[in-house]
């Protein structure tokens, strides 16, 4: 095995092996990179985007999303349960509408994170 940790007889030679081991012991484990893969691929849809971005403004059922977005319902629909079964909205019941949210913090922030930096790189231009 390598001393780089690859698995193969690479010609990796550590250049600070003091910085590499303090790197590996914080090293999530393979599910966690699974899953935050997971998080970013179904955030990475663009119809999926509109619809992070209309509950970032506030909570709405699907009638209301379908009107900001132009879209069908049955579309809304099918990108919201989606959205739900990865942890990323939720949703409650008022009679017999449904309301959907961004599930917490953690997914607010991330979206808006990633428009600061969308808007940063494009003042840079």
């Amino acid at each position: 095995m390598c001393k780089c940790n690859c698995n193969n007889n690479c010609d990796c030679k550590i250049i600070n092996e003091e910085l590499v081991r303090r790197t590996l012991k914080d090293k999530p484990d393979e599910a966690e990179f699974v899953n935050l893969s997971l998080l970013f691929k179904i955030m990475g849809d663009q119809t999926r985007l509109k619809i992070i971005w209309t509950l970032d403004k506030s909570e709405m059922c699907v009638s209301d999303i379908t009107n900001v977005l132009d879209m069908t319902k049955s579309s809304v629909s099918h990108q919201l349960a989606t959205l739900r079964d990865a942890g990323i909205v939720t949703s409650r019941r008022e009679g017999k509408e449904v309301y959907y949210s961004l599930d917490d913090e953690h997914i607010r922030k991330l979206y808006e994170i990633g428009l600061d930096h969308i808007d940063h790189k494009m003042e840079e231009k």
